[in-house]
């Protein structure tokens, strides 16, 4: 039976599928760390998004973010960040917050602070909680690793890994900065 061409052919087939099944599916399903591994509905809008998945193995820049904030203009160097960078990998997230009581009153509005006010391209998930017992998952973790933000527009650097390389307070400006350096050098 093992001279059988045809049985040696199920045999090699059976074998090569068993092979393929067993890697992951995507590259990030092997890399990326459980703690990323959420999915998020976009800012004033119907679409969604995984973290991981739009981090696609390479650096990531996480941004509590506020519409009525004294640094609410740093979208701007954030988005000029973002386009000097996207090309190299980076992803930047904006996690809109209302746990410094300087939100936006809805989605709507914080959208058009967003991408109309500021011409942010770069990822925003909904309004979420960012401290506290019901800060978001991703938030506990990075409060546990390094700081919970203490204000808004604190920043998260993360390596392609998933590990966390550093936080920058509000008053840290994304470009020019430490921030910058930092970014440069997880490349």
């Amino acid at each position: 039976m093992l001279s059988n061409p045809f049985y040696l052919s199920v045999l090699f087939v059976g074998a090569l599928l068993t092979l393929l099944l067993s890697f992951p599916t995507s590259a990030n399903e092997s890399t990326c760390p459980a703690w990323m591994n959420h999915e998020f509905k976009q800012l004033h809008s119907t679409k969604r998004f995984n973290l991981c998945e739009v981090a696609n193995g390479g650096p990531v820049l996480v941004i509590n973010t506020a519409s009525h904030c004294g640094y609410t203009k740093q979208f701007s160097q954030l988005e000029a960040l973002h386009q000097k960078y996207k090309d190299q990998g980076l992803t930047l997230v904006g996690f809109p917050s209302n746990s410094f009581k300087q939100a936006a009153k809805s989605e709507q509005e914080a959208a058009t602070v967003c991408y109309k006010n500021y011409g942010v391209t770069f990822y925003m998930t909904k309004t979420l909680d960012v401290t506290g017992p019901s800060a978001h998952a991703v938030f506990q973790y990075l409060s546990k690793k390094t700081h919970a933000p203490n204000w808004n527009f604190n920043k998260y650097l993360i390596d392609g890994r998933g590990n966390v390389i550093r936080h920058y307070d509000s008053q840290v400006k994304p470009l020019n900065s430490i921030l910058e350096k930092d970014i440069t050098s997880v490349f």
